[in-house]
């Protein structure tokens, strides 16, 4: 998943996200760990068919007060910055028309379980969102009988995320509005 591309020469030191900014604005996904540049393969069309049909459904229950996009980065530091596949994130934060987000102004962070993505997804992006403070992860996986979406709430004491629900039917939580998304909603269209 580390890779470095002719047009992204590694600097002779840890990668910051200064050289993220001054990077081509060439529509690969780059992300940040601890100085590491990570560059995923291209989602798959139903991974991106997934997220499109998330941000629409949250959209439409999104209260005031909070905004619904995708595919935008949040700086966690200088030397991680990661890419949710879609997120809540404040309305004020919104009305600036970022290009990235700072975590504070994310309320939820929703990652798109693929196969080259499977360990950071559930295992080392929850654990710094959480480290980071965003109040809720959702995981979305890809199984033979349809999707399963896994959420999550910040212990904040600990900077860990519990498990609040797997849900296979439909989600039906609170937080961080209510939620009553049936799975069929965003599940796509086999072909």
């Amino acid at each position: 998943m580390t890779a470095a591309l002719e047009s992204d020469h590694p600097p002779e030191r840890e990668w910051t996200t200064d050289d993220l900014d001054a990077l081509p604005e060439d529509g690969r996904r780059r992300e940040l760990l601890d100085g590491v540049l990570l560059m995923s393969p291209s989602p798959t069309r139903m991974h991106q068919s997934i997220a499109a049909l998330l941000m629409v459904a949250l959209d439409e229950d999104c209260p005031d007060g909070y905004d619904v996009t995708q595919a935008v980065g949040v700086r966690i530091n200088r030397t991680r910055s990661f890419i949710p596949d879609v997120l809540v994130t404040t309305a004020a934060a919104a009305a600036r028309e970022p290009s990235r987000y700072e975590p504070h102004e994310v309320a939820l962070a929703v990652e798109i379980v693929s196969p080259s993505t499977r360990s950071i997804d559930r295992v080392l992006k929850p654990a710094l969102y959480a480290q980071a403070g965003i109040p809720f992860y959702w995981r979305i996986e890809i199984e033979d009988e349809g999707l399963v979406v896994y959420t999550y709430k910040i212990d904040p004491v600990h900077e860990v995320y519990a498990e609040t629900g797997r849900w296979t039917k439909f989600v039906d939580t609170g937080e961080p509005f209510p939620v009553n998304l049936p799975i069929s909603r965003i599940t796509p269209r086999r072909v």
